[in-house]
Parts: structure tokens; C-alpha cells; sequence
């Protein structure tokens, strides 16, 4: 079978784009399949990071691809479908994340020809940051699609609720690969620059304000001295109210700071030398940072929102407190350090869903999906 997708590839940096590197590389396995990338992902002004690109030192998996789609030049998207269709696919997958992409890929699946079915897998209905058009874009992007793959059943029910009629399955977030190894929690230690006998939190990623870090911090200065965190990842937006917390708490010595993007080579030593990874979110679908912790075998406290609960309290893989709520992170940290048999019970969890979320079988649900149209 041939498959188009399209979507954000190498030069383009982050979780979306590492994905669809690795769902290239299994559909390519059995199928020919072809990469049709962004020409523009975002206009600059738009994209509240550094840059929306790879850097030298990333060693993110650089698939061969076709950049075709300007999504803020409608002349662009006309180019986009007569591409797609003079490649005569018998699939098109795209990826949908946010509805600023509706008017560009909806466009595009509308005229890629009539042989050719469309497939969208969806991390979100609505943003974590929504506005008043998103419904309606997102509805009429639906719309222009045969089926839907989402990673978790929030956002399937999400995607219920504004396209009744939508056929779609559930396919969870397959686990990244591509990080390389668990180092020693000593060794990564050290080269971090950290405590090594203190107890170990990660916050990991891009810092917006839905990811709740103020509330971790919050969280932090109801615990005492022996713990310690670890905040990697670029700051969307202002970093200051974060500082005031860290400086009003008096938490300067127990925080170790990397206010930028993590690069895939550089990955390895943070999760190493963590005991548990914290997702403090106050929204949330599903998140691609459980999957790399479970890649590393680090256990999540999380919270309850969107598709986590069913991510990780159903599958053993860690702790899920309410939201919103410091205390109720504190202590679920203090427990998860304090019982010494939770620890191996969580990691024993994890290595279950290893062999559970595979990319293969993700594709094979894909693929599956496609014959039923």
C-alpha cells in the first residue's frame, strides 16, 4: 500500500515530529510510504520558543521528505494536494494538534482525489490554550477526514462530542526508542552537576503555564531538605513567576535548572538521574513526556486530567493525585520514597506497557482502521 503523510518532519524539532519519524519508519517496513513536510510549520511570530528547528548538536532522526505545506500561504495548500494526489497514494495520515492547522490540512484533505482515504491521529479536539474559533475550525477540519486514530479516550470522547459521527479508534502514545540507554543514577548525577544521595524529581519539557510547574514548586517547599528537582525544558512564555516562587521559598540550593530545549542526545542523563518524573498539569490529553520516562523506566506522579489516569493509574505505571493541588503532590511524593516496595511495583508496571505500546502495533491498528473504510 502506498502512504502519504502529512505532517512536521526533520528540520522541524519536537515530540510531534519525533513520532512521525518513527511511524515512517515502521509503516515502511510493509508499505511504501512517502514524507510530505511543512514549508512553514508556524509564522515566527506565532511560535512562542527560541526556534522551531533542530540545531547542530540534535540528534533527532532526519527522514527524507518533500516540504511543500505553508500553512499561513493558501497558494500553498492547492500545491500541497496536486503533490500528494500525482503521487497516487492509497492513504493520507496527517496529524492534528491544534486547530491553526485546520484551514491548511483541511483544505488538503479535501483534494488529494477520491481513491484516496484520509487519516488523521489526533492529540487534540481542543488546545491547552483554547480560543473561541477552535471548535469550528476543528469541526470543519474533522469533517474533510474518513477516520481518526486517538492516543487516548479523553480525547476520543473530545472528538465525540463535536463530530458524533466520526468513526475512530483508541491506540495509545507508542514508547519512544531513540533516547539511547539508562546511564548509572550516580553517574548522571555527577555530570548533571547534582546531589547524588539527594531524592530525585524531574520536570521535563517545554514550561507553559497548563503544565502546572508553579504548582510542583509550590509542592517542593512542603518537603524537606532531602529532595530535590530538576527543571528541564524551555520556557514558553515568561520564566519570571516561576523565579519568584523559587526565590519567596527559599529554594535556590534544592532546584537545578536547564531553561532550554533538551536535544535527543542530551536526554539520557536527566531521566537517569531522576527517581520519579512529575507531570503537575492542570489540563491535559495525553503527554509524550510519560512515554520517554517509561522508555527510561522512571515512574510518573501525575495528575488527573485528560487521558493520564487511564496512562498511568490503570496501568500500574505510577501515582495520580486531583489537580491543582501542591499538598496532594507533596504526599504523593513522600509516599512513593517512603514505601519501598512501590518503587519496583511502578518500574514492574512499566515494563508490562514496553511490551505492550510498540510501534508496531500501533501501525498495525492503523492499518486495520484503513480497511474498514
Amino acid at each position: 500500500m502506498k502512504i502519504a503523510i502529512l505532517s512536521c518532519f526533520h528540520p522541524y524539532r519536537g515530540g510531534i515530529s519525533q513520532f512521525n519519524a518513527s511511524l515512517y519508519q515502521e509503516l515502511s517496513r510493509t508499505h511504501t510510504v512517502a514524507a510530505f513536510n511543512f514549508k512553514r510549520q508556524y509564522p515566527n511570530f506565532l511560535f512562542p520558543g527560541k526556534t522551531q528547528f533542530v540545531t547542530a548538536e540534535d540528534e533527532a532522526v532526519a527522514i527524507a521528505n518533500t516540504p511543500l505545506l505553508d500553512t499561513a500561504n493558501p497558494f500553498s495548500y492547492q500545491q500541497t494536494a496536486r503533490r500528494i494526489r500525482e503521487w497516487q497514494p492509497d492513504l493520507l495520515l496527517m496529524r492534528y494538534w491544534m486547530s491553526y492547522f485546520a484551514p491548511s490540512q483541511g483544505w488538503v484533505a479535501r483534494h488529494v482525489g477520491p481513491h484516496c482515504k484520509v487519516i488523521s491521529i489526533v492529540d487534540n479536539v481542543i488546545p491547552h490554550e483554547p480560543h473561541f474559533f477552535d471548535k469550528p475550525l476543528t469541526r470543519w477540519y474533522l469533517k474533510g477526514n474518513d477516520a481518526f486514530v486517538t492516543l487516548c479516550e479523553a480525547v476520543n470522547q473530545d472528538l465525540k462530542d463535536l463530530y458524533p459521527t466520526a468513526r475512530t479508534i483508541v491506540s495509545p502514545h507508542p514508547l519512544y526508542t531513540h533516547f539511547g540507554q539508562r546511564m548509572d543514577a550516580t553517574q548522571a548525577r555527577q555530570q548533571l552537576g547534582i546531589d547524588p544521595d539527594k531524592r530525585t524529581l524531574l520536570f521535563f519539557g517545554l514550561i507553559r503555564d497548563y503544565k502546572g510547574l508553579d504548582i510542583l514548586l509550590e509542592a517542593l517547599s512542603q518537603l524537606d531538605d532531602r529532595y530535590q528537582l530538576i527543571i528541564a525544558g524551555e520556557p514558553y512564555g515568561s520564566y519570571d513567576k516561576y523565579e519568584k516562587i523559587i526565590r519567596e521559598r527559599n529554594l535556590q540550593s534544592r532546584i537545578h535548572t536547564c531553561l532550554e530545549y533538551i536535544p535527543d542526545g542530551r536526554v539520557s542523563p536527566y531521566f537517569s538521574a531522576a527517581d520519579v518524573c512529575v507531570l503537575p498539569y492542570r489540563s491535559a490529553t495525553q503527554s509524550g513526556i510519560s512515554s520517554v520516562s517509561y522508555h527510561f523506566e522512571v515512574p510518573l506522579i501525575t495528575t488527573d486530567v485528560g487521558g493520564l489516569r487511564e496512562t498511568v493509574a490503570d496501568r500500574n505505571t505510577g501515582l495520580v493525585v486531583p489537580p491543582g493541588q501542591p499538598q496532594a503532590i507533596a504526599q504523593a511524593i513522600e509516599r512513593y520514597f517512603d514505601d519501598p516496595n512501590l518503587r519496583p511495583q511502578l518500574v514492574e508496571g512499566i515494563r508490562l506497557e514496553k511490551e505492550r505500546l510498540s510501534w508496531s502495533r500501533f501501525c498495525e491498528n492503523l492499518i486495520n482502521l484503513y480497511h474498514t473504510l
